[in-house]
């Protein structure tokens, strides 16, 4: 059970910590800066992609003096700069999101994330005075209990 309830804290440890305070937030520095410049290169893919665009939607240069098609493309590059610009704040955004509703269901279900899962008291005392030859079968049941717990603890982590 022990097993259990480290898993289980720990998935709720995931599902409710910031990603700024996760393992100290060296993880966060390395994905802030990966974001930087992974934004970098797509501004300029804005700017390409947006000349690209204007130059395949408009026909002459004419057709970009007409104050509609200004300000549709107009639109379009602001949208696409702010998804670049604005995707890390975003993503935190859905983040908390999702993490408020966690917390919410969890709470709502009655369980909390540091409350352990015990045996109880009756289950303890006829494990206690099982036999040494009858318990040679409580044994296997309970390390193919143990096999299984552990296995579903690290998919339950995997998964989150």
């Amino acid at each position: 059970m022990d097993t259990w309830n480290d898993k289980l804290t720990e998935i709720w440890t995931l599902l409710t910590q910031d990603p700024a305070t996760f393992k100290g937030g060296g993880v966060w520095q390395v994905m802030l800066d990966i974001n930087g410049a992974l934004k970098a290169i797509g501004y300029g893919l804005l700017v390409l992609f947006f000349a690209v665009g204007v130059v395949k939607t408009c026909g002459s240069f004419t057709d970009v003096k007409r104050p509609e098609h200004a300000f549709k493309l107009f639109i379009r590059f602001v949208l696409a700069k702010a998804a670049v610009g604005y995707g890390l704040d975003l993503m935190l955004a859905v983040f908390q999101i999702v993490q408020g509703m966690v917390s919410t269901i969890i709470t709502q279900s009655g369980l909390t994330g540091t409350s352990g899962t015990t045996l109880p008291q009756e289950i303890i005392d006829k494990i206690n005075q099982v036999g040494f030859w009858d318990s040679i079968p409580l044994w296997a049941v309970t390390l193919l209990g143990s096999l299984f717990i552990t296995i579903l603890s690290f998919i339950m982590i995997l998964t989150v």
